[in-house]
């Protein structure tokens, strides 16, 4: 009988495919890196031919050519990085523009300066950033003729990653899952599909957008030429809606935080749309059915993207693993902060143009304060954020931790230290793809609901209790105030 789950994990820096049983076990993975094209200082692109074909190269290595024990696929992803393809050709028409990509900054505030953004906000739970994936798609159409043509003749299709994705495995489905959908400045929250108000607002054609559907279910089906069956694809989720899912936290008010590239809390609002008076998101945790479950987001883009500068820009460390070593070194990091905003600020300041800072440099200061620094700016930021869901009437009583970087024993306790409040790792921290293959094991049957494939995919955790006294919490978060301002 076929019941392992092909997930397929397009990340930022790397893609990657995973067999799940349906116990939650990973039994295989392969994995790709991405190269990372940067045209110009904000800029930053990937190629999306290289993600189809590194993608499929990896589900092919796990499937192993036998697709007969695969139930279905799950698809989780980069949230608002731009493809745009032509229909007919099924060739990209320009190089994907990242979600982390900051080129349409101006576009945004000029928006803002005719006074557009509460009711976008109250509209789609977002904010006139460069973050998300609305503006990008009218670059695309301003400033490649490739793309603007394909529009003209009818013949252009835009989406987010893993729309590209079910398009090149189905050979020409166009659909986006709502959470992900939630992510473009296109959809209004409480809309079935794509605005025409919206898209009229920014100038992206509504014929050249994929149909909005639920995140698990028979989504699609991908060929055989693909991987030698037909599969049913059945899950889709951005990959912060699906490291929620990953994590369990499927009851009103439960949170998790996921340090990757960027950082991204979200904590669950149930079938309440949210609303912010803090800059913080609204977005779709899931949809089932047409019904929606919301959630409110607070996202960081720098994290583990932060440890890589050091590391391939700076040369301070080799590995990423070298920083909890440097950490535990030295008693504290001799006033060193880092600010990380090497791609602006995310929530709840919603900056663009902020730039990084490290401050509180001396002749002591070496690699192992400024790798300190580096991972209690993960604390800081979080902290941040923790004020803005508690203004917003969305206190954490306890925070779940996933992602890369959470493995870092020092980060997760100086995590639960500068928060206050008991953090909880899975011992598998790789919730984005445990997420997408949950959905698909619902969308496929195997099991009946989301909490049923949670309980039975998700395995054991550790928990970090608070043990920094009130008077260093105090001076580590008035220091970073300090630097805070400089940005």
């Amino acid at each position: 009988m076929a019941d392992r789950i092909l997930v397929l994990d397009a990340g930022t820096t790397s893609t990657r495919a995973m067999i799940f049983a349906p116990d939650g076990t990973l039994e295989a993975v392969a994995q790709a890196e991405i190269t990372q094209h940067y045209p110009q200082p904000g800029w930053v692109e990937h190629d999306a031919g290289e993600i189809w074909e590194k993608t499929l190269a990896c589900a092919c290595e796990v499937a192993g050519g036998d697709a007969s024990r695969l139930a279905a696929i799950g698809i989780t992803n980069q949230r608002e990085t731009v493809v745009a393809w032509d229909r007919e050709t099924g060739e990209p028409l320009a190089r994907a523009i990242v979600w982390q990509d900051r080129r349409t900054a101006d576009f945004c505030a000029g928006l803002k300066s005719y006074g557009h953004e509460p009711e976008v906000q109250r509209r789609t739970g977002l904010l006139l950033d460069p973050y998300f994936s609305g503006t990008k798609m009218r670059w695309l159409l301003d400033n490649v003729a490739e793309v603007r043509a394909a529009a003209d003749k009818g013949t252009l299709a835009f989406g987010t990653v893993e729309s590209w994705l079910v398009y090149k495995l189905s050979g020409g489905a166009h659909v986006s899952d709502a959470s992900n959908a939630s992510r473009t400045l296109l959809l209004a929250l409480d809309g079935a599909q794509f605005d025409e108000d919206l898209c009229e607002l920014l100038g992206v054609p509504r014929a050249a957008l994929p149909q909005v559907v639920d995140t698990h279910g028979r989504i699609a089906v991908a060929s055989a030429e693909c991987l030698g069956a037909d599969i049913p694809i059945c899950g889709l989720a951005g990959d912060q809606q699906s490291a929620t899912i990953g994590q369990g936290c499927l009851a009103f008010g439960e949170t998790k935080a996921t340090y990757g590239t960027g950082a991204f809390v979200l904590t669950n609002k149930g079938q309440e749309i949210p609303h912010s008076d803090n800059r913080l998101l609204g977005t779709v945790l899931y949809q089932e059915e047409g019904v929606r479950t919301y959630a409110i987001e607070g996202a960081c883009f720098v994290a583990g993207s932060l440890v890589q500068y050091l590391r391939d820009q700076l040369g301070l460390i080799g590995s990423a693993a070298e920083t909890e070593a440097l950490a535990r070194s030295i008693e504290d990091s001799g006033e060193v902060v880092i600010v990380p905003a090497l791609a602006g600020l995310g929530a709840p300041h919603w900056r663009p143009d902020a730039r990084g800072v490290i401050s509180g440099l001396s002749f002591a200061s070496g690699r192992a304060q400024i790798a300190r620094a580096a991972l209690e700016a993960m604390a800081h930021q979080t902290h941040d954020l923790a004020s803005a869901f508690a203004a917003d009437g969305a206190p954490w009583s306890r925070l779940r931790i996933d992602g890369g970087m959470s493995v870092n024993d020092w980060m997760a306790q100086d995590l639960a230290d500068v928060l206050d409040l008991e953090v909880e790792r899975p011992d598998f921290v790789e919730t984005t793809a445990l997420g997408a293959a949950i959905l698909a094991a619902v969308g496929a049957g195997i099991h009946p609901t989301l909490a049923d494939a949670a309980r039975a995919m998700r395995g054991a955790s550790r928990a970090f209790a608070p043990a920094m006294t009130d008077d260093v919490r105090k001076a580590r978060l008035a220091r970073y105030a300090k630097a805070l301002a400089a940005a």
